[in-house]
C-alpha cells in the first residue's frame, strides 16, 4: 500500500552526492495504524482504515471512542481510508511507517493551501490595476462584469474577489529524495501545499 498520513514541517535543502543543492519539504509521516478492514461482500469495496496521531480519550465523543475500542487500538487524531486490492493482508493494529516509500519513488501529495481570507481580484486573480491619475475612480476595482440590459445578470464562475486559499489541493510527480523511517521522515523534493504542521497525504502518483 502506497498510501500515508503525516505533518509537513518546513522545508530545507541537502546536498547530494554529486553536490548538488536539492530544496526539499520535510513530512512526518506515520506511523499509521490499522483500525477496521472494508471489504467487497460487506461494504462494496475493499480498503482498510488506518488512524493518524494519539489523541486524549477525553478529546472523543462516544461513538469514536467505541470504534476504537472495538479495535482494540489505540486512540487517534485523524481517520482515513485507502483502497487496497486484499484487505486480508492487513491486520487491525498493524503499524504502517513511513518505509512503504523508498528514495527515487515518484508520488502525488494532497493538503490544504494556506488560507488568505478575502482577498480583491489583483491578488486573487492577477488582474492589472486601473491608472493612478486624479479622477481616474478606477485603482483597484474589479471592472467590467457583463452587460447591462441583456442578460442583466453576472453569470456564474465570474472572477471577482473573494475567498483565496484555505482548499484541497494535490500537487503531482513529486520525487522522494530520502526516507528515514527510524525518525518517521520523508524528505521530497520541491513544496508541498499547506502551512507548517499541516496535515498532508503521500500516495504513489498516477500519472508519471
Amino acid at each position: 500500500m502506497k498510501n500515508i498520513l503525516g505533518r509537513k514541517i518546513g522545508m530545507t535543502q541537502i546536498f547530494q552526492e554529486d553536490g548538488s543543492v536539492v530544496p526539499v519539504t520535510v513530512i512526518e509521516a506515520g506511523p499509521l495504524y490499522v483500525v477496521q478492514k472494508k471489504t467487497v461482500e460487506k461494504d462494496g469495496y475493499n480498503a482498510i482504515q488506518v488512524g493518524f496521531e494519539s489523541i486524549k480519550e477525553n478529546r472523543l465523543n462516544k461513538p469514536a471512542k467505541g470504534h476504537f475500542d472495538k479495535s482494540e487500538v489505540e486512540y487517534k487524531k485523524y481517520l482515513r481510508e485507502f483502497k487496497v486490492e486484499n484487505p486480508d493482508d492487513f491486520q487491525i493494529g498493524q503499524e504502517i511507517k513511513a518505509d512503504v516509500f523508498e528514495a527515487g519513488d515518484m508520488v502525488d501529495v494532497v493538503g490544504t493551501s494556506k488560507g488568505k481570507g478575502t482577498q480583491g481580484v489583483i491578488k486573487r486573480h492577477n488582474f492589472s490595476r486601473g491608472r493612478e491619475s486624479h479622477g481616474s475612480k478606477m485603482h483597484r476595482t474589479a471592472g467590467g462584469m457583463g452587460a447591462s440590459a441583456y442578460p442583466g445578470k453576472v453569470f456564474k464562475n465570474h472572477r471577482m474577489s473573494g475567498r483565496m486559499g484555505n482548499e484541497r489541493v494535490t500537487v503531482q510527480n513529486l520525487e522522494i529524495v530520502r526516507v528515514d523511517a527510524e525518525k518517521n521522515l520523508i524528505l521530497i523534493k520541491g513544496g508541498v501545499p499547506g502551512p507548517k504542521k499541516g496535515l498532508v497525504t503521500i500516495k504513489a502518483t498516477t500519472k508519471n
